[in-house]
């Protein structure tokens, strides 16, 4: 039977070896990457049935793929590619605004609240698709970490293979500090500074990544200083 116009189907299973650029990427982020128009939920299913193996044997989502390894992808379903979504002209002129630091290596964003990373899961954009718009002759544009879509901060974009490697490598070895500032609703308790919490990444059926806090998970340790107290009064 012929493809239909809107699904398009791989007729054979694929062996693709990685190469420098795509050695330290995540498995699940190379996937989306080499399938594009294959839903994420999709994707996460073939992996956790081991449709998707390295090196013939079955990996995590989270496995970081090295130099040489081979990939075996099976026939997934397609949607034809389409045209990329067009992104309203006064948010891409808002987030042009909202680049604090750039260089040959990396490009620094502050993130607005409400936006997430990257399109998917029923949205149709996200951050790194607003930038490859923005800069349309970038050969190469990606997300060092993410921030979840209500968080608002700074996100690394790397320009380069090598240092989307390197700052993968300093991150998953805590060479790099992340800070956060919280709103809290009441009243902190003094004594608390410093709270261990066991978090675990849970990925959804969307495919969507998750953090809560269980005993499986991993040993984490969260510090907490008060940077200022706001007298609120009622009405």
């Amino acid at each position: 039977m012929p493809d239909s116009p809107e699904i398009n189907s791989a007729s054979r299973t694929r062996h693709l070896t990685v190469d420098e650029n795509s050695s330290g990427q995540r498995l699940d982020n190379y996937l989306v990457r080499e399938l594009k128009g294959v839903p994420h939920t999709r994707l996460y299913r073939a992996l956790r049935k081991g449709e998707v193996r390295v090196n013939k044997g079955r990996v995590r989502a989270d496995y970081r793929l090295v130099l040489g390894d081979v990939v075996r992808i099976p026939p997934l379903y397609q949607s034809v590619p389409s045209i990329p979504a067009s992104i309203p002209r006064p948010q891409v002129e808002q987030l042009s605004r909202r680049i604090v630091y750039e260089d040959d290596n990396i490009l620094a964003m502050d993130k607005p609240s409400g936006l997430a990373v990257h399109g998917g899961s029923g949205l149709s954009f996200g951050l790194i698709e607003c930038l490859r718009q923005i800069r349309p002759n970038a050969r190469y544009l990606e997300l060092v970490h993410r921030l979840d879509r209500d968080t608002s901060g700074l996100i690394l974009i790397a320009k380069r293979a090598v240092i989307l490697r390197e700052l993968h490598r300093q991150l998953r070895e805590k060479h790099i500090d992340k800070r956060y500032l919280a709103l809290v609703a009441g009243k902190w308790p003094k004594a608390v500074r410093i709270v261990n919490a066991p978090l675990e990444k849970n990925v959804l059926q969307s495919g969507e990544r998750m953090v809560r806090v269980t005993r499986e998970g991993k040993r984490a340790t969260t510090e907490f200083s008060v940077r200022a107290f706001a007298r609120c009064y009622p009405g």
